[in-house]
């Protein structure tokens, strides 16, 4: 049987909507494991992409904003499922960056 990395529950609270990626923030700050933080970091940047499509859908296209927000809702629900699964999987090229981008968030 396939044991579960260290803070996986915490993992799995950063992909709850709105505030979850701050709550696993404040777990995972004093235990700092990898797994939650990749993951913390990912829905951050995610949570950017959503904020992106709102601001879209209502100050410059509707058609556009409500596409990218579906990607990013699709993307949202994968990154999820592969927090279950005990993976650092993401989304291609972009949870990459995030990694890079979002250290603040170590």
């Amino acid at each position: 049987m396939k044991t579960s990395p260290p803070g996986k529950s915490t993992a799995m609270i950063a992909y709850a909507p709105f505030v979850g990626f701050i709550i696993a923030y404040f777990i995972n700050r004093d235990e700092n494991h990898k797994f939650p933080t990749w993951h913390i970091k990912n829905m951050f940047g995610l949570v950017l992409l959503f904020i992106t499509s709102l601001v879209i859908q209502s100050r410059i296209d509707t058609k556009t904003g409500d596409i990218i927000w579906f990607v990013t809702f699709i993307l949202w629900i994968f990154s999820w499922i592969m927090a279950y699964k005990n993976q650092k999987k993401g989304i291609p090229i972009l949870s990459e960056k995030f990694q890079q981008w979002f250290t603040f968030l170590n």
